[in-house]
C-alpha cells in the first residue's frame, strides 16, 4: 500500500503581514513534508490565506484600498515570504478563489438540506478580533481573554449550525481516539469545554447589510458565510472535495498544525461540521504554543513582531529552521531572543556538527589525500557499536517526529553527533597515525565519513542548504534512496574524492541590543513596591539559567573525600563541574543521570580544578543528607526551566 502524508498549516488571516509565529508553523509543515518524502511517502503540503470577514474590510479601509486590492497584496506577501525562506508547499489556497467558494457553497447546501442549519435571532457578545460571539464563561472580567477588550453586544437575525446536536458524538469520538487532538493538554482543554458546558449552536452567517465581503449563502442571497464556516473548509476545498483524486488520497491521513489560540474552532467547530456533512474527521489536530518576547506573546500592537525574511537574512535559513525545531517543546510556549538563536547556532551547529565535519574532513585530507579510505573488517574500529548508536538515534528521530515531539527528535540526532566527536577523542586518529597503524586509521576515518554522510541525510529536512553542500563534497545526491540503507555504513565508494569542507555554520558574535531585529516600545515602569526582606524580583530570578544536563562521567577528586569531578552535557556544551556530593553518591550511581544545572555561574576554581556551573540538590534538615534533583529521562538535555 502506498504510504501517504498530508500536512496543513492554518490559512493565515491577511489583516497583518507574516511574522515568525506564521513562519514557525509553516517551517514545521515544510520540515514534515520533506521528512516524510525522505522516507518514501507521497506527501502533500497545503498552506494559504484566509481573506473574508469584518477585520479584512477594516484593514482594507485603513490602508485606503478595496478588500480585493488589500487581500491580493497581503496574500502575495505571504507567498513571497515563503518563497524567500525556502518553503516548498504543494498548494496555496485563497478563500477568495472560486474553487474554494464552490466547495463552501456545496457543504453549506448539504448541511442545510440535512436540516442542521436554521434561521433565528440572537443577541450576544461579539468580539471583532475573534470574529465570533463569546459565551459568558469564555470572557474574563467581561473581556475577551485573547484581545483584552470588551466585546460588542449585537442582536440580529442569522443562520445557525446545529453544533449542539453533535456534542455527545464528539465527546465519544475524542475519548475513543485519544491522540485525535495532541498534545494531551489541548485534548483535555477541548474535553473540558464539551463536558462542562452546553454547546451553543454556531452562528454561520452575517447579513449583507452589515458585511458584504464574504461567500454568499447558497440558500439566501441576503447573507454571507461566517468566516469560520468558510475558512475551515479550505482543508478539503484545496484537495478537490468531494470527488477529486487528491481528496480520496490525502484526506484520510491529514495532519493539521495550528497555534493554541484557535483550538476551539479546530477542535469543536470543524469536527462537528465534518460530521454534519458526512465527511470523516481529520486524522490529528496538532497544537503548538506561542513564541514570546519578554514574557509577552508576539504581537503587532506591541511592536515586537519579528519578520521572517529579516531573521533569515541575519542568521541563515538552516540556522533558524534548526532553532525553531530544537528550541520549542511542541505544545508549550517558548521564548524568542537573538541570544537564544545565537547559542543554538554556536553550540549545536558550529561546535557540534560543523566542528565534527571540519576536523574529520581535514584529517582525511591529511592522512588519505581527500579519498574515501578502505574499511578493514578485521580492524573495524568499533563499527558495530557506532552503527548501533546510529540506529538508535535514527529510530528515536523518526518516532519522536511522528509523535510531533520535534525538540526531542532533534536532540536524539544531536546525541549521536556529539558521540561522533567523542569517538574521535576516544580513538585519537592522530595517535594512530603516529603509530603507523594504517588499517585501524583507515577504518576510523571510514566510519566517521559514513556516519557523517548518514547524519547529513537525516537532517536534510532541517538543514536544507548545508546538507546539499555536504552531499556535494561527497559527490552524492543524498535523499530517499540512500535513506533505505542509511544504517549500513556502506554508501561511500572506496577511493572516491572528497571535496574540501567549507565552514557550514560560522559562529555568530552577540551584538548590543541596539542592533536587535526587534525594538519594542519601552514599557512604563510601575512604581516600585517596598519588597519584603529576602524576596527577589522576577527579573532577577530570570537571570538564573537553570537547564537540564546529563552527567557523562564522574570520578572522585584526588585528595578530597567530599568532591566529585563531573563531566556533563549541558545542551549548550560539554563542561566540568566540581560538586560536593562524594559522601552521598558514588560515581557509578550518578553517571548517566539527568540533573538540574545552574549554567550561567561564573567559573570557579575548586581544589585546583575549574568548575563551570553548579548542580541543584536538596538537603534533609534533620540528617543533612543531600538528594540530587533527578530529571525524568524524557526531558531533553538543554531544556531550560522557567
Amino acid at each position: 500500500m502506498e504510504k501517504r502524508f498530508y500536512v496543513t498549516t492554518p490559512i493565515y488571516y491577511v489583516n497583518a503581514e507574516p511574522h515568525i509565529g506564521h513562519a514557525y508553523t509553516t517551517i514545521l509543515a515544510d520540515f514534515l513534508k520533506r521528512f516524510y518524502e525522505m522516507r518514501g511517502f507521497d506527501a502533500f503540503f497545503l498552506t494559504g490565506t484566509d481573506e473574508h470577514g469584518d477585520k479584512i474590510v477594516k484593514a482594507a479601509h485603513e490602508n485606503n484600498a478595496t478588500p480585493e486590492e488589500y487581500t491580493d497584496r497581503i496574500s502575495g506577501l505571504f507567498k513571497k515570504t515563503w518563497n524567500e525562506i525556502g518553503i516548498i508547499n504543494d498548494d496555496f489556497i485563497r478563500t477568495t478563489e472560486e474553487r474554494h467558494k464552490a466547495v463552501v457553497r456545496e457543504v453549506l447546501q448539504k448541511v442545510y438540506d440535512k436540516g442542521d442549519i436554521y434561521f433565528g435571532s440572537y443577541g450576544g457578545h461579539y468580539c471583532f478580533g475573534c470574529e465570533r460571539f463569546l459565551t459568558e464563561k469564555e470572557m474574563v472580567e467581561g473581556k475577551c481573554p485573547e484581545h483584552n477588550r470588551k466585546p460588542d453586544y449585537i442582536e440580529e437575525s442569522n443562520y445557525f449550525f446545529k453544533m449542539s446536536k453533535y456534542q455527545k458524538w464528539l465527546i465519544s469520538y475524542i475519548k475513543e481516539n485519544p491522540d485525535f487532538i495532541r498534545p494531551e493538554r489541548y485534548k483535555n482543554e477541548v474535553l473540558s469545554i464539551l463536558e462542562n458546558e452546553e454547546l451553543e449552536d454556531l452562528c454561520i452567517s452575517r447579513p449583507k447589510t452589515r458585511l458584504e465581503w464574504g461567500i454568499e449563502l447558497p440558500f439566501d442571497e441576503k447573507y454571507v458565510t461566517y468566516v469560520w464556516f468558510d475558512a475551515l473548509i479550505n482543508y478539503i476545498s484545496a484537495i478537490g472535495y468531494p470527488d477529486g483524486e487528491r481528496f480520496k488520497k490525502y484526506w484520510p491521513v491529514v495532519q493539521h498544525i495550528i497555534a493554541k489560540d484557535i483550538v476551539k474552532p479546530h477542535g469543536i467547530f470543524w469536527p462537528t461540521m465534518l460530521k454534519a456533512a458526512d465527511i470523516e474527521p481529520y486524522a490529528n489536530l496538532n497544537v503548538h504554543g506561542y513564541w514570546n518576547m519578554e514574557e509577552l506573546k508576539m504581537s503587532k500592537s506591541l511592536g515586537n513582531v519579528v519578520r521572517p525574511v529579516e531573521l533569515m537574512k541575519k542568521f541563515g535559513n538552516d540556522q533558524i529552521r534548526y532553532f525553531f525545531l530544537r528550541e520549542m517543546t511542541f505544545g508549550l510556549d517558548a521564548k524568542f531572543s537573538e541570544d537564544a538563536v545565537i547559542n543554538r547556532i554556536n553550540y549545536d551547529l558550529a561546535n557540534d556538527l560543523g566542528n565534527l565535519i571540519n576536523r574529520t574532513f581535514n584529517m582525511n585530507k591529511k592522512y588519505f589525500d581527500k579519498k574515501v579510505p578502505v574499511f578493514y573488517q578485521n580492524n573495524d574500529a568499533g563499527r558495530k557499536e557506532l552503527q548501533e548508536k546510529f540506529r538508535e538515534s535514527l529510530n528515536e528521530y523518526v518516532q519522536n517526529t511522528e509523535d510531533f515531539r520535534f525538540s526531542v527528535a532533534v536532540e536524539k540526532l544531536w546525541e549521536f553527533v556529539r558521540s561522533l566527536n567523542k569517538y574521535i577523542d576516544d580513538f585519537k586518529p592522530w595517535q594512530v597515525a603516529k603509530e603507523n597503524n594504517t588499517e585501524l586509521l583507515s577504518s576510523i576515518m571510514r566510519n566517521l565519513l559514513e556516519a557523517i554522510y548518514g547524519v547529513s541525510v537525516l537532517i536534510a529536512p532541517i538543514c536544507v542548504e548545508a546538507c546539499g553542500k555536504i552531499w556535494s563534497a561527497f559527490g552524492k545526491n543524498g535523499g530517499g534512496e540512500d535513506f533505505k540503507t542509511i544504517d549500513s555504513f556502506t554508501l561511500l565508494a572506496d577511493g572516491a574524492l572528497i571535496a574540501d569542507a567549507e565552514i557550514l555554520f560560522p559562529r555568530v558574535e552577540k551584538e548590543e541590543s541596539a542592533n536587535s531585529l526587534t525594538k519594542p516600545e519601552p514599557q512604563k515602569k510601575e512604581p516600585a513596591e517596598s519588597a519584603a526582606e529576602g524576596l527577589i524580583d522576577i527579573k532577577e530570578f530570570l537571570k538564573v539559567d537553570i537547564r537540564v544536563a546529563k552527567i557523562l562521567e564522574a570520578e572522585k577528586v584526588d585528595g578530597s573525600d567530599k568532591l566529585l569531578e563531573l563531566r556533563i552535557d549541558s545542551g549548550l556544551d560539554e563542561r566540568t563541574i566540581i560538586a560536593g556530593i562524594a559522601k552521598h553518591y558514588s560515581p557509578d550511581q550518578i553517571t548517566g543521570k539527568k540533573i538540574l544545572l545552574v549554567a550561567n555561574l561564573k567559573p570557579a576554581t575548586i581544589f585546583k580544578r575549574k568548575s563551570q556551573g553548579m548542580l541543584l540538590a536538596a538537603k534533609t534538615q534533620d540528617t543533612g543528607e543531600l538528594h540530587l534533583i533527578i530529571v525524568d529521562d524524557a526531558v531533553p538535555v538543554g531544556s531550560r526551566l522557567g
